[in-house]
C-alpha cells in the first residue's frame, strides 16, 4: 500500500463478526496493513456506525466495553472529523453522483483525508467518485 487508504465502517465491523470468518480475516490483514504502514483513514461517522453495528445488529454482538476498546484501536488511523464543510461537500457529491447521503459523506471524508482508495462494500467495486476509486476487499468472497 502506498497511498492512504480509508475503511468504511463495514470493513471493521467484519474485523469483528464471527459469523463471518472469511470477510473477518481479510479485513483483520487490512487493517493490520494499515497500521504497519500507517496509511489508514477512518471519519467520526465510521466510528459512530461500528459502535451502533457491532454492539447490536451483527450475530453475536460485542459488549460496550469491548466496542469502545476497538474505537480506541481505531482511533490510531488518521481521523476527519465531520462538519459542515464536509456535510456540504457529501450533498453536492449525492447530488451528483445520485447516490446515498452517507454514501456521498464516506467518500467527502476520504477525499478531506488524501485517500484515492476507499475499501467499502457498498458502493461500486473500480469506480471512482470525486478523487477516490472504491474497493470491495471481498468481491470475490
Amino acid at each position: 500500500m502506498s497511498d492512504n487508504c480509508f475503511l468504511d465502517t463495514n470493513i471493521l465491523v467484519y474485523a469483528h463478526d464471527s459469523a463471518e470468518n472469511k470477510k473477518r480475516e481479510r479485513a483483520r490483514e487490512l487493517i493490520r496493513g494499515l497500521f504497519k504502514t500507517g496509511f489508514g483513514a477512518i471519519s467520526t461517522q465510521v466510528l459512530q456506525e461500528f459502535y451502533v453495528t457491532v454492539t447490536g445488529k451483527i450475530t453475536t454482538p460485542l459488549p460496550a466495553s469491548d466496542a469502545l476498546s476497538a474505537i480506541d484501536l481505531y482511533s490510531q488511523f488518521y481521523v476527519a472529523r465531520v462538519d459542515i464543510p464536509l456535510v456540504k461537500r457529501a450533498a453536492n457529491l449525492q447530488q451528483k453522483e445520485q447516490i446515498s447521503f452517507w454514501d456521498a459523506l464516506i467518500i467527502a471524508a476520504a477525499a478531506r483525508s488524501g485517500c484515492q482508495t476507499l475499501y467499502s462494500e457498498d458502493l461500486n467495486h473500480g469506480q471512482t467518485y470525486d478523487t477516490v476509486k472504491v474497493i470491495n476487499l471481498f468481491k470475490n468472497n
